[in-house]
């Protein structure tokens, strides 16, 4: 049996979004469990256009296996109207499968965004994120306010999950959160799994 680890999948155009689940991994394996990044291609409009295998550079493209066999799982996107992105709506629609087989019930998770502007649709967009996650039968957990940087961040960060509003890098309490929520997602998945 492979060993545990929480999938951190995500789709990232501008590197905005890769920054919050970089930060993410590193909560998650302070708790000493594998933080697994995975990213999805991009959808193209032109129908005949494809993707490689795997991407020329970043994370690998998230597999079926990836994300039936994670402990916990930790998914984000940008901003699109208040929406996850494309690339990573088109990936959750093709899980059915798991769905059928049950391969996510019981299993926490939790969702992170990037936005262009303050009041891009952030809340919004994690919770339209959470939408499949309850489908598949997930656990869902945001983040406690008893992480003091809620309530002190002038940028990202929402109790629904961790948030960045773009500039070029994080603020430190988007690092704070980003950090709090993967090693909470990794710490409910080993309780609920001792059970």
């Amino acid at each position: 049996m492979p060993s545990p680890y929480i999938l951190v999948l995500y789709y990232s155009r501008h590197g905005h979004v890769k920054m919050l689940a970089d930060q993410i991994a590193l909560g998650i394996e302070s708790t000493g469990l594998e933080a697994r990044l995975r990213t999805v291609p991009a959808v193209s409009a032109v129908c005949e256009a494809t993707e490689e295998d795997i991407p020329s550079s970043g994370d690998i493209f998230c597999t079926e296996d990836d994300i039936a066999n994670c402990s916990g799982l930790l998914l984000g996107s940008p901003t699109r109207f208040g929406n996850m992105a494309a690339p990573l709506k088109y990936f959750l629609d093709g899980t059915a499968g798991l769905w059928m087989n049950g391969a996510l019930v019981d299993k926490p998770a939790g969702a992170f965004t990037s936005t262009s502007s303050l009041h891009g649709g952030q809340e919004s967009t994690l919770l339209t994120m959470m939408i499949p996650l309850l489908h598949h039968g997930m656990i869902l957990a945001g983040i406690p306010y008893s992480e003091s940087a809620l309530t002190t961040t002038k940028s990202g960060g929402t109790p629904y999950g961790a948030t960045h509003v773009q500039s070029e890098s994080l603020s430190e309490e988007e690092i704070k959160l980003c950090q709090a929520q993967g090693k909470r997602i990794a710490m409910l998945a080993s309780k609920l799994s001792t059970n």
